[in-house]
């Protein structure tokens, strides 16, 4: 990826993936009319950030769900749409994290990644 992550001002590990979706957010008055031509009143264009990690120790993982347990919080990102690094308000959407392993002899990374998606405020 290029570009850095930080949430909150803060630098975090670069996910192994990485991608931007865009949004365009429909008023309820959008749709088809009566002759079949679509109508579209759109009210907002929001940034859907979609990001998963590799394997990840207690500390990593830990301090990335950390990060993002608030409200709201800023984002800084590469943003195709500029064209270079953006930041924005987010919330984010669920958040999985998958077991690496139960087996003491693996202790230092328990956690086979993490997935987790920002939508923009």
């Amino acid at each position: 990826m290029s570009g850095s992550l930080a949430i909150n001002g803060k630098s975090v590990k670069t996910p192994k993936e990485f991608s931007v979706g865009l949004q365009d957010i429909d008023a309820d008055s959008s749709g088809r009319n009566a002759s079949g031509q679509m109508v579209r009143d759109v009210i907002a264009k929001k940034v859907k950030l979609e990001m998963k990690w590799g394997s990840l120790s207690d500390a990593e993982i830990a301090s990335l769900l950390r990060d993002v347990d608030g409200k709201f919080f800023s984002v800084t990102y590469p943003d195709p749409k500029v064209g270079g690094q953006a930041t924005k308000t987010f919330y984010a959407g669920d958040r999985t994290s998958p077991s690496y392993s139960w087996n003491d002899k693996y202790k230092s990374m328990k956690w086979e990644g993490l997935s987790m998606n920002f939508v923009e405020q």
